[in-house]
């Protein structure tokens, strides 16, 4: 996923406190964490994430395209 698209959905998470995307899930994550495990069919998988500065905020997303999911954590 490209950094624009990854800006536009923390973005929109940050004034929503939720995102609705036909093709991509978010999930939020507890805060301070840049590295997040996603689990799937008894494996884990590192899902490292960029800080992102939005409205003075300061978040944490990063994606993972298995699960087309956008990991959000709030710093």
């Amino acid at each position: 996923m490209d950094q624009m698209r990854m800006l536009k959905i923390v973005e929109q998470y940050s004034k929503q406190g939720e995102m609705v995307d036909e093709e991509i899930k978010v999930t939020r994550v507890p805060d301070w964490k840049t590295v997040y495990v996603e689990q799937s069919e008894g494996m884990g998988r590192a899902v490292v994430m960029t800080e992102y500065k939005v409205n003075g905020k300061t978040f944490w997303a990063g994606y993972s395209p298995r699960s087309q999911t956008v990991y959000i954590s709030r710093a």
